[in-house]
């Protein structure tokens, strides 16, 4: 069945991300850089100060919501997933060193989208009495389509999304802790995937706030942890730094020299791997983030979207862009493996899931590099997997739970764990396929509720002026 359903997939998801995610990405996020004017410019530093300004890992999260900086931390955790390693990796193996360029470039519009995504959160968030909130793009949807039509855009999100991110996102990131595990410790996937399972149902049974607390307390940890061995890597190889920025502005514009093949099939690659890429990992304009932001406590709209930017940043231009770094600067300088094209030898050799460690290894060892990612990808797949279950759960209750919303939280549950299981044991190909099709599926309504919505958001940056 695999066999006959990947080439009709990937045939599909290669339509949608070549055409329709890059138009609706950029249009969006062009359009809302445009709308207010510039809001990731002109309110960065407000929004540095309302992160970092305020943060407080101790602070007492309520049942029904989350502090502004954990409803960030679940959101963070969302974006800075495999995206960030395998999915960058397979981006700069696929559509060259120049692809990160245009992952960039989403991200810098992407800043803009996602303001958009977070204030809209807040400001069509329902309240009930018992502080139950229900927000996310479902509800904004709804507001921006009044009748059969909104109802319809708004099932349809909701359904992609519990397919996307509950249960085939879910897959995506048990994969590939089972194989980053395997090549470092030979532990076998099964044992993997049993171990997440059982360790993801004891943090979902505790609900928002048993989640918030878990993942306010990782992220950071996670980040540092990274953050440290990039640097150290980047040290190392500091004298091939400046090569390594002049290889992705290069190979945007001339890919290629390196991929082979005419100008404009190497150009559409190196665009459509980093757009596809982009927004598998900073999620602006997807709509899956939006839910983090929407129990957030706040006092408007306006500062929870100044955060949300913040998450875009972390995530392409810190995260991502070290890692780029690292791959670029150790696999495509100094006669590095594929500092002379794409050789079938090589190609035989590499794939998107061990490029990160053969790059950490060349430096660290084979055997510490190895374990140094499989640690790190595992806080980061982990983290994201938590985060994912909560958005498709809020869309399950949206679509099956008006009446029994607690059966509709237990059989989703039991579902997302049979497939964070399934998912440490199925072909990582088939599954990022699927994944990325039906997160390119999530983009269409929400980004055209986005547009419809543009004066609602306009509003808000107007009256909240920097």
């Amino acid at each position: 069945m695999e066999e006959i359903l990947y080439p009709l997939v990937s045939k599909f998801n290669e339509y949608l991300s070549n055409y329709i995610l890059v138009t609706l990405l950029v249009g969006v996020g062009l359009w809302y850089t445009i709308k207010t004017r510039f809001v990731q410019i002109r309110c960065f530093g407000e929004g540095v100060k309302n992160v970092f300004g305020c943060i407080n890992i101790f602070d007492k999260t309520q049942d029904k919501s989350m502090t502004s900086f954990q409803a960030l931390a679940t959101a963070v955790a969302a974006q800075v997933g495999t995206g960030n390693i395998i999915g960058a990796s397979g981006a700069i193996l696929i559509g060259g060193p120049g692809a990160i360029f245009w992952m960039w470039v989403i991200a810098f519009f992407g800043m803009a989208t996602i303001y958009a995504e977070a204030t809209l959160a807040i400001k069509t968030r329902i309240i009930e009495k018992d502080g139950t909130i229900k927000g996310g793009p479902v509800y904004y949807i709804r507001e921006a389509f009044k009748g059969r039509f909104g109802k319809f855009l708004a099932g349809f999100f909701a359904v992609a999304i519990i397919l996307a991110l509950g249960f085939m996102g879910c897959m995506v990131q048990s994969n590939s802790i089972a194989c980053c595990m395997q090549t470092a410790f030979g532990i076998k996937p099964y044992i993997i995937g049993i171990l997440l399972a059982v360790t993801c149902a004891i943090i979902f049974i505790g609900g928002i706030k048993r989640l918030a607390s878990v993942v306010e307390k990782i992220i950071p940890f996670m980040a540092a942890l990274f953050i440290i061995g990039c640097l150290v890597i980047l040290i190392a190889r500091i004298k091939y730094i400046p090569e390594t920025f002049y290889l992705i502005f290069k190979y945007a514009f001339a890919p290629q020299a390196i991929l082979g093949g005419s100008f404009g099939h190497a150009l559409k690659t190196a665009l459509s791997q980093g757009a596809k890429r982009g927004l598998f990992s900073n999620e602006a304009g997807m709509g899956s983030t939006p839910h983090a932001h929407a129990l957030a406590n706040v006092k408007n709209p306006h500062i929870q979207g100044t955060v949300a930017m913040m998450g875009v940043f972390i995530d392409t231009f810190v995260i991502l862009t070290l890692n780029a770094l690292i791959v670029i600067s150790t696999l495509y300088t100094n006669n590095g493996v594929l500092s002379n094209g794409y050789t079938e030898t090589v190609m035989e050799i590499l794939n998107k899931t061990n490029l990160v460690q053969t790059a950490f290894g060349s430096v660290f060892g084979n055997s510490f590099g190895a374990i140094f990612v499989a640690i790190c990808l595992f806080f980061f797949a982990f983290s994201t997997i938590l985060s994912w279950n909560l958005f498709g759960k809020i869309n399950a209750v949206y679509l099956f739970g008006k009446k029994y919303p607690l059966r509709a939280e237990l059989i989703y549950t039991i579902i997302a764990l049979g497939f964070i299981m399934l998912g440490s044991l199925v072909s990582s190909d088939f599954v990022w396929e699927l994944t990325d099709m039906l997160n390119n599926l999530m983009v269409i309504p929400n980004a055209i509720a986005l547009f419809a919505l543009t004066s609602v958001v306009v509003s808000i940056a107007k009256t909240n002026k920097s």
